[in-house]
């Protein structure tokens, strides 16, 4: 994981660190573009992707401000060449030879809006985005952070399949801080190490559609059913709490950029080799009838290699998944809706 080489404090060790387990000759060039760069989510985000040693070149896009971005990032003793691209006219430049696009482009949440607040601009901005993913980079894995991600992704989705260049095992929804907000919250419940803990978090990325399964929660604690649904709760309105306590000032940019960063560092893995890579994703999907749902997902060299099967649910987790179900089949459908106009 990149993080071991934020937790070296001396130089030498970060180099000999990098030296042993990321040697050029066994790492391929990975070239990652963030599309929105100069953003809440975009600059800590880049930030991160230059502390990861699997990336060889950073791409940095945004209709302002990327430049400056770039030069501060770039300064950064790690491995990878940054460069920074602003406005349309410098898009291509930006997909161009990309194994990786992350998407935090848009405008965040403020107090009082829902994440569907949101559709109507970052839908238009991510169908832009996508068309020229389709045009300049067809073969490179999504990362979309942009939300309301229930209906981004189905969007992208319509997009490169009027493009011809849709491979569903490339396209992936990134539900990851719903994965490391329930983590956080579970392990100070239940009193364990947070690196420990493992929950996997199933559905979509907003409201009841989140739905963490608590029931296959690692290390097992036993909570009451009052305080796991108390945990459930809190997941599902992490988004919310954050732009509330911002006060206005913004949403979740700091938390979502680390936990793109997680979720990226994975692919990386997968497309590198690395066996046994599982992150929750949104994803295309056969596990429920909906056409994408968030679940266990085995990365690898093509992008999605398999998607898990939930796993035993207890009776709330059930009750959960059959209330989840009409409102994230609608937000699928206004996306779709949506890339057709």
């Amino acid at each position: 994981m990149f993080r071991s080489v934020l937790v070296r404090s001396s130089s030498s060790a970060k180099q000999s660190l990098l030296r042993r387990n990321f040697s050029s000759s066994s790492v391929p060039e990975r070239k990652v573009a963030i599309l929105g760069a100069a953003g809440g989510i975009g600059q800590p985000l880049a930030l991160l992707m230059k502390l990861n040693p699997l990336v060889s070149s950073l791409s940095l896009y945004d209709i302002a401000n990327t430049p400056g971005v770039a030069a501060d990032v770039g300064h950064i003793n790690t491995r990878s060449h940054v460069v920074g691209y602003m406005g349309d006219e410098n898009l291509a430049k930006a997909l161009e030879g990309a194994d990786l696009v992350i998407i935090p482009a848009g405008v965040p949440r403020k107090p009082g809006m829902t994440r569907d607040d949101l559709f109507n601009i970052n839908a238009g901005i991510v169908k832009n985005l996508c068309s020229a993913i389709a045009k300049y980079c067809p073969h490179a894995l999504v990362n979309m952070i942009s939300n309301p991600v229930n209906s981004t992704v189905p969007i992208a989705a319509e997009i490169f399949k009027k493009a011809g260049m849709y491979d569903e095992k490339k396209l992936f929804g990134v539900t990851t801080l719903d994965v490391v907000r329930a983590k956080t919250f579970y392990a100070g419940k239940a009193n364990v190490p947070v690196a420990e803990v493992n929950v996997p978090v199933i559905g979509g990325h907003a409201g009841v559609t989140i739905l963490p399964l608590f029931s296959q929660a690692t290390p097992q604690a036993n909570l009451s059913s009052d305080v796991l649904t108390a945990l459930t709760k809190r997941t599902q309105d992490g988004g919310t709490e954050v732009v509330e306590a911002k006060a206005g000032k913004g949403s979740a940019t700091l938390s979502m950029a680390y936990a793109g960063a997680l979720f990226a560092d994975a692919c990386l893995k997968g497309l590198n080799g690395v066996p046994d890579v599982v992150e929750c994703s949104y994803v295309q999907s056969t596990i429920t009838e909906l056409p994408f749902f968030a679940s266990k997902v085995r990365l690898g060299k093509n992008g999605v290699e398999e998607v898990l099967d939930l796993g035993p649910l207890s009776d709330f987790e059930k009750e959960g998944l059959e209330a989840l179900k009409p409102e994230l089949k609608s937000s699928i459908e206004k996306g779709v809706k949506f890339a057709h106009q």
